[in-house]
């Protein structure tokens, strides 16, 4: 745990020694009255906190601000939904990188099962967001939506994004160009589609093509869907500048 998160609310009150992050702050770190750790508000501001007494089964502290919790880059994240045991690797990586809006969306060739499970239909997907960016040591989560359709996902995603945004979509069947080989603007910010397990149909190459996407490939190599995401936007946001 490199940073210990909370709301806006907790970060008034003592924290419980039984709570994980009470846990970690005694057991692993062995943390003690008097000394510090690292802090910060869930979308807010990051700092240092100071244990003040531990009584009661509670870590009585006080909260410091420093920095601003280290904002998302402006990339948002098209992933045709994977397995779940993929998927919780996936939102994980995805919050570490810091991008902005992680979208979950059913494909063609989409196991129907996936959306019925715990990261489609309750707070969990949520969670390994959050352990991402605990990870990362930033205060900033990854907004995530989940779609019915490719269609559905692009439109939302096109009336939700500032105009000039690039958009590109990872196809190691018709690729036009290399993704390598592209610039990318901080200021314009971008969307990566990457396809399910076994990719996209002909129907949804034809879907992005006709919305405005580019397809691109990353050499010959076949990579799970995790894979490709994680270095998918890491190269979109080197080319950025955002990981300098």
């Amino acid at each position: 745990m490199n940073i210990c998160l909370f709301t806006a609310e907790e970060i008034n009150k003592p924290l419980s020694i039984k709570d994980e992050r009470g846990q970690h702050l005694i057991k692993v770190l062995h943390k003690k009255a008097g000394e510090t750790f690292a802090a910060g508000v869930i979308g807010g501001m990051a700092g240092r906190a100071t244990i003040e007494k531990i009584e009661d089964d509670k870590i009585f502290f006080s909260f410091a601000e420093e920095t601003d919790g280290k904002n998302l880059f402006p990339l948002k994240v098209i992933i045709g939904f994977p397995r779940p045991i993929q998927l919780k690797r996936l939102l994980r990586d995805m919050a570490a990188l810091g991008v902005a809006e992680v979208h979950l969306t059913k494909t063609e060739l989409t196991e129907k099962s996936y959306l019925d499970s715990d990261l489609a239909t309750t707070d969990a997907g949520k969670k390994m967001l959050l352990d991402g960016t605990v990870q990362a040591a930033s205060t900033h989560v990854p907004g995530l939506f989940i779609h019915r359709s490719l269609k559905e996902c692009i439109d939302f995603i096109k009336e939700n994004s500032a105009a000039g945004i690039k958009l590109c979509a990872l196809d190691n069947v018709e690729p036009e160009t290399n993704l390598g080989s592209l610039k990318f603007s901080r200021d314009c910010g971008a969307v990566a589609a990457i396809g399910s397990e076994r990719g996209w149909t002909t129907k949804e190459r034809l879907l992005l093509k006709e919305s405005g996407f580019i397809l691109l490939g990353m050499g010959s190599r076949v990579m799970r869907t995790e894979t490709a995401a994680t270095v998918a936007c890491s190269i979109i946001l080197n080319g950025m500048g955002c990981l300098s």
